[in-house]
């Protein structure tokens, strides 16, 4: 067998044979998606390294594909501020999915607490649709409907792709990370892009039920995630790191 005339040896045949059903769009997505990886400043091995034991739903491609929604997550100031903002994004969803092992909430009592029919849209997806999915754990029919609209995906008549396509899940992650002040009076992007600390992350997500003292143990495990994956970074994890 020959490609463009080279006689290939029998052992390159196979690998001829498949660059053969590779369409210059395809090549071109290829490209596009090992410039992503490239550019992104946590590797492939260092994420493996922060979760060990994670859901295989959590590919790291999946994250690295979601990064075009938001260009300018760690990839905004100096590669130090690059480098923290991945490490605490990444030890929050650390700890909101234990180590990225779960999808979906566990505590299916929940799962009918989140239709807010005060919403003129209401929830077509069912009642019980809109429970917490996503490595930022997206819930709320509202939530849905925002993140939908910003990423212009329907995730309010289906939210169910959160939790079937990983880059989607990825995104909906970043889209709080990126544009949600939470409890909060900013993002979580702001905060570590403005230098604000690892603590005010923790305020935007989670604050009203960890901060001001309350939930120690759950705002530590944070704060031991951030400085573990900062390590793993190679980057000291800066100051204000509780809230």
């Amino acid at each position: 067998m020959s490609v463009r005339g080279v006689v290939l040896p029998a052992a390159s045949a196979a690998i001829a044979g498949t660059l053969s059903l590779i369409t210059p769009g395809t090549a071109t997505a290829v490209g596009r998606a090992e410039t992503r990886a490239a550019a992104f400043v946590v590797g492939e091995s260092q994420f493996n390294a922060m979760f060990p034991g994670r859901n295989p739903f959590y590919s790291y491609k999946g994250l690295t594909d979601a990064l075009t929604a938001y260009p300018g997550f760690a990839r905004t100031g100096s590669e130090v501020t690059r480098k923290r903002e991945a490490a605490a994004f990444l030890a929050n969803v650390g700890h909101e999915t234990g180590g990225l092992k779960y999808v979906v909430e566990q505590n299916t009592g929940n799962y009918g607490h989140y239709c807010d029919r005060t919403q003129p849209y209401g929830c077509p997806a069912g009642e019980r649709a809109y429970y917490g999915r996503g490595p930022l754990q997206l819930s709320w029919n509202f939530n849905y409907k925002a993140a939908g609209d910003a990423l212009r995906i329907d995730l309010l008549h289906d939210p169910y792709r959160v939790e079937r396509d990983p880059a989607v899940s990825w995104r909906t992650g970043l889209w709080f990370w990126n544009t949600q002040k939470g409890a909060g009076t900013m993002t979580a992007h702001d905060a570590m892009v403005r230098n604000r600390g690892f603590g005010e992350t923790i305020r935007s997500i989670n604050g009203d039920l960890e901060c001001n003292g309350k939930n120690p143990a759950q705002r530590q495990d944070r704060i031991d995630l951030y400085k573990r994956f900062a390590d793993i970074l190679s980057v000291d994890p800066g100051g204000n790191l509780s809230c």
